[in-house]
């Protein structure tokens, strides 16, 4: 199962942020938002698919996003959590911890904004489209 939210970058984006990366609905960014990688987004994680969010609140649950700025993709992986509520109607966020809140999309995440490619990063300052996309591989067993 799948979940796509389509963005843009902002000439803020700095993604210099050790624990958390995060896309945003806002058409703004500060530059102490070191976190996010693009605003605007077209969809949050309020719009997720039931069946999707059930699959991600699995402690066993393996998501995988891609973030992909033209030629540039990046992968993080991460898991799921039992307290993923996916509730928050602003923005999405994936973390290094295990800490959890409405706008938490995996946890665990193997890096955070400082990880991204800084080529990327550069595109995305000048105001590249991202794609990010949450996929989410959960264990069926019962």
């Amino acid at each position: 199962m799948r979940e796509v939210i389509h963005a843009r970058g902002h000439d803020n984006v700095r993604a210099e942020h050790a624990s958390t990366f995060e896309v945003t609905t806002d058409d703004w960014l500060t530059p102490a938002g070191d976190c996010i990688l693009a605003v605007e987004a077209d969809r949050t994680p309020a719009d997720f698919d039931p069946a999707f969010v059930e699959a991600c609140r699995s402690a066993d649950a393996r998501i995988t996003c891609e973030v992909r700025v033209g030629d540039h993709v990046q992968t993080v992986e991460g898991r799921g959590h039992p307290d993923l509520t996916f509730e928050n109607d602003r923005s999405a966020v994936a973390r290094t911890s295990d800490y959890v809140d409405d706008r938490t999309v995996l946890v665990d995440a193997d890096h955070a904004a400082a990880g991204f490619d800084r080529e990327m990063v550069d595109a995305l300052r000048a105001g590249a489209d991202l794609v990010f996309t949450l996929r989410v591989d959960a264990d069926e067993r019962e």
